[in-house]
């Protein structure tokens, strides 16, 4: 179990990590400050005196722009793999009156910042739904239906998942390495020396851990028995693995079969 590309796609877009535009028969790239609503819609909290207020003027006769959202993920911790970058496509309108004011609640639902007491006059929000939607990965660029994007969430732990990585790396290691080498079992090749396994990637599904010494190291992905809902879900979740003398027989996830040599 692991996010589909659809879900991967959102996750990127949500607003959490900074992303570029690039707008028609503008130089660009410019950066924006963007969020997802629920329906995976964007919208660009953009100044007024920013080039990029400049770049999405429409053109006479028109009311919208044709702009490229470019989002890269930004891997939380060394030996991490990439999500990958998104690539959203559309044409962006200026809000007004109602429409602005009801996108300002949405976008203050991802980051409640205080310039969104000032659109309508030092900013503006734009909005666009997507019409292409590109995912692009180390050896693949993936195609995603704007209906099945529009129809999955983002991850509810990406904006946590630096912290949460912290978290177990400091006050857990030891839970976390006997965890993992408990589930490895015989079914995949036992680290020898180097340091001990570290978590590098988590999500909703489950995580990604490194282990070996520089040169030989691997990557397995640990899958949760079902998707988290939550972060209060993810804690009740892992209670066994950093407490399993409490929870003497309760079940400890699976290992999702695969791993990747890096």
């Amino acid at each position: 179990m692991q996010p589909s590309p659809a879900e991967v796609a959102r996750t990127l877009a949500a607003g959490r990590i900074a992303g570029s535009a690039y707008v028609a028969n503008r130089p660009g790239p410019y950066r924006t400050r963007h969020v997802t609503d629920a329906q995976g819609r964007v919208l660009l909290l953009v100044s007024v005196v920013d080039d990029l207020a400049l770049a999405l003027r429409p053109v006479p006769g028109t009311d919208d722009t044709a702009l490229v959202l470019d989002v890269r993920d930004l891997p939380p911790a060394a030996g991490a793999p990439p999500l990958g970058r998104v690539w959203i496509s559309g044409w962006a309108t200026a809000l007004a009156g109602t429409e602005a004011r009801q996108a300002a609640l949405d976008y203050a639902e991802i980051d409640s910042t205080g310039d969104l007491l000032d659109v309508g006059g030092r900013f503006t929000l734009y909005r666009f739904e997507p019409a292409e939607i590109r995912l692009e990965r180390e050896t693949e660029t993936i195609h995603i239906d704007p209906g099945e994007y529009g129809n999955v969430e983002p991850d509810p732990l990406h904006h946590l998942e630096r912290e949460l990585l912290a978290d177990l790396a400091d006050h857990h290691q030891r839970e976390i390495t006997e965890f993992v080498l408990r589930q490895l079992g015989e079914s995949a090749p036992r680290p020898v020396g180097g340091p001990p396994p570290r978590v590098v990637r988590l999500d909703r599904y489950g995580f990604v851990v490194l282990l070996g010494a520089p040169g030989s190291r691997y990557r397995v992905r640990l899958a949760f028995p079902r998707p988290v809902r939550d972060h209060a879900d993810l804690v009740q979740m892992l209670h066994p693995v950093l407490w399993p003398a409490r929870h003497p027989r309760a079940e400890q996830g699976h290992l999702n079969q695969g791993e990747t040599t890096v």
